[in-house]
């Protein structure tokens, strides 16, 4: 099994399971982003969109930069890395299943001719 610290796999996943987070996530992959700009497609308060942002950095997601009064937002791809990581662990799981039930099917098939 693929070892990993849970409780920043736990971040991860519960960090990406908001819509609204994925979306900020999806925008910063583009290019780094300021608050404000991760808030203008929002209808949300600069406020709310900083407890989003501080919920992406706890999973080590976003890495945030300050430079005078303007705060600005990067991907951090390594952590995303891991949660792709986790994920293909289980891919390889479902493809092999699915390579054995494709085998047992085809048995089955040739015992009906």
């Amino acid at each position: 099994m693929v070892n990993h610290n849970n409780d920043n796999l736990n971040y991860i996943f519960h960090a990406l399971a908001d819509s609204t987070r994925r979306e900020m996530v999806h925008m910063m992959a583009q290019k780094e982003r300021t608050v404000s700009e991760l808030a203008e497609p929002f209808d949300m308060s600069l406020a709310g969109i900083s407890k989003h942002i501080k919920v992406l950095e706890r999973a080590n997601l976003v890495e945030r930069s300050v430079n005078g009064r303007t705060h600005i937002c990067h991907l951090n791809t390594e952590s995303l890395s891991q949660a792709t990581e986790w994920l293909r662990f289980y891919e390889k799981f479902w493809s092999n299943r699915f390579d054995l039930l494709e085998s047992e099917l085809m048995k089955a098939k040739k015992k009906e001719h």
